[in-house]
């Protein structure tokens, strides 16, 4: 027999609402209050969802566990072969001996480390999401950053935040193609619309990096470099974002890194320069790389991976290759999964193992095809793999029992009771808007996930209280990006990169204050575009 959703299931919207809440509640708490590691908050709040589904949702036992299973195996690809192959193509470079000559490589860019890491984390770390999504940026940039000699702690956290303005459009537009599929409105509308949101935050996000990186000393003399690097990407991403929001990241990461290049060859940072190692107080959070002259060959080596990722998720952009792709893998229904919504539409259940379009699969490739460059035999490569895994250890636990989470709240009907929790708000939901998309991006840990769980939702909600589908339907975009730092997901795959599995806790009380104050921005500027004050900027 399927099992019927149930929006209300104790008759008090508001009961409901709070036990609803309740599972994210407790990660939450688990994480940043008692510290806990991420996989055991995981595993015990998994537990609650499951507790919260069966007493109060009667959604049947087997069923419930059911439903968490689904969950871990969509992480299978969606996370962990994606994470296991990017940590890979970095380890690659380690064993090839290529990382020095790349963490020399980018100390050309200048020494002033708060600049180099607006580069790194901002810039190239956008054209990372903008081209794979899912956790590389985050792998990818915490390690270049240690390249440079941050600490991986610091490494993480930069990157972490940095990974915010573009996840709207990352994966060549995805979570925005999304929307528009789930919702039945133009995908081009909510891409103009997103842009006139996240553009603005990221004139704001470099000069949250150069404090993190140095505190008011940074600001004070580096804010040059983050205003130039912020606005270019700002301009770009919001002028492209109404022309081809697929294009949106690639345009704008490309333009900052070019406007800070430019910049650099006229301007310094106020002072002696602030190298990894000058900013090391407290502990020593960073130490400065050796300096060693390098050939222009051993530096084109150092850097082939990231050409050839780019150059791979370039490729795979094409019709034709794309379709050859998404023809290698299989799809089929889970079962024991019967699910019917409480307006009656059934829940897709189905699995879609695609393998062969697979972000992780195009990193794979993309190892492969930098072995040459790197010098690095098969055996060695293999070898290299299965210490990469054995790398990530109990972060993968982590991952697996956060999805499993995520979809036993999905499909026990929890999170329709959020959001109509929040879409009986009236008025304020403008308000409250971006709060639904954070929520989502915090359960699913990605930004297109959020959009799927609650792009219909805000555009319904939006036709009740007379406010614009468009506008509520990207600030559940707009809003789910503050959230990507902060996800047990991302904060395993940050602390798995840098080697500090088990210091999810620690990482997430750095960046969840600024999570929470970025999510004011965007929930502030969305309320004054649902009135006369910014309504203009609505598409």
């Amino acid at each position: 027999m399927p099992y019927h959703q149930e929006a209300n299931p104790t008759g008090s919207l508001w009961v409901s609402a709070l036990l609803a809440l309740f599972p994210l509640l407790v990660l939450l708490s688990l994480l940043g209050v008692f510290r806990w590691k991420a996989h055991w908050a995981g595993v015990a709040t998994f537990g609650v969802s499951l507790l919260i589904a069966v007493g109060v949702y009667g959604m049947p036992p087997l069923m419930a566990v059911d439903a968490g299973l689904y969950g871990a195996a969509q992480s299978v690809l969606i996370i962990l072969w994606l994470t296991f192959n990017a940590i890979w193509i970095y380890n690659l470079t380690v064993h090839s001996g290529h990382f020095a000559v790349l963490r020399r490589a980018f100390s050309s860019v200048g020494e002033d480390i708060r600049i180099q890491a607006i580069v790194i984390a901002f810039s190239f770390g956008a054209l990372l999401e903008a081209l794979a999504g899912g956790g590389g940026p985050v792998a990818i940039c915490s390690v270049m950053l240690i390249a440079l000699g941050v600490r991986p702690l610091k490494a993480a956290t930069l990157t972490l935040i940095a990974n915010t303005a573009p996840v709207a459009f990352g994966g060549m537009g995805n979570p925005i193609t999304v929307l528009g599929e789930v919702t039945g409105l133009p995908a081009d509308q909510f891409g103009a619309m997103a842009g006139r949101q996240v553009s603005l935050l990221a004139i704001v996000v470099p000069f949250v990096l150069v404090f993190v990186a140095d505190g008011r000393r940074g600001l004070r003399q580096a804010w040059p470099g983050a205003l130039v690097g912020g606005v270019t990407f700002a301009v770009a991403q919001f002028v492209s974002s109404m022309l081809a929001y697929q294009l949106a990241d690639i345009i704008a990461a490309i333009a900052s890194a070019l406007a800070l290049l430019v910049l650099l060859r006229v301007w310094k940072p106020a002072g002696e320069p602030v190298t990894a190692a000058s900013i090391a107080g407290g502990g020593g959070e960073i130490e400065e790389p050796t300096r060693e002259r390098d050939s222009r060959s051993d530096v084109l080596r150092a850097f082939a991976p990231y050409v050839v990722i780019i150059a791979v998720f370039s490729l795979v952009r094409f019709d034709a290759l794309r379709a050859v792709l998404d023809s290698i893998g299989t799809t089929f229904a889970w079962p024991g999964l019967d699910v019917v919504t409480a307006s009656g539409a059934a829940v897709d259940t189905s699995y879609e193992f695609a393998i062969g379009s697979a972000t992780g699969s195009l990193l794979l490739l993309s190892g492969l095809l930098s072995l040459p460059f790197l010098r690095v035999g098969p055996r060695d490569a293999v070898l290299v793999w299965g210490r990469t895994v054995r790398q990530f250890g109990w972060a993968i636990l982590a991952i697996l029992s956060v999805f499993a989470l995520s979809y036993v709240m999905n499909m026990s009907g929890q999170i329709a009771t959020l959001g109509a929790w929040l879409a009986d708000t009236g008025p304020f939901f403008a308000f409250l808007s971006p709060i639904v998309g954070w929520f989502g991006v915090a359960i699913t840990g990605t930004d297109a996930g959020a959009n799927a769980l609650f792009g219909k939702l805000q555009t319904t909600a939006a036709e009740r209280i007379g406010a614009d589908p468009v506008l509520l339907g990207a600030a559940n975009s707009s809003g789910g990006v503050m959230a990507k730092m902060i996800s047990p997901q991302n904060l395993a795959v940050g602390t798995a990169a840098v080697g500090l599995v088990g210091q999810e806790g620690v990482l997430f009380r750095r960046i969840f204050g600024w999570s929470l104050l970025l999510l004011l921005v965007v929930c502030t500027l969305v309320f004054l575009q649902s009135t006369p004050v910014l309504g203009w900027m609505v598409p």
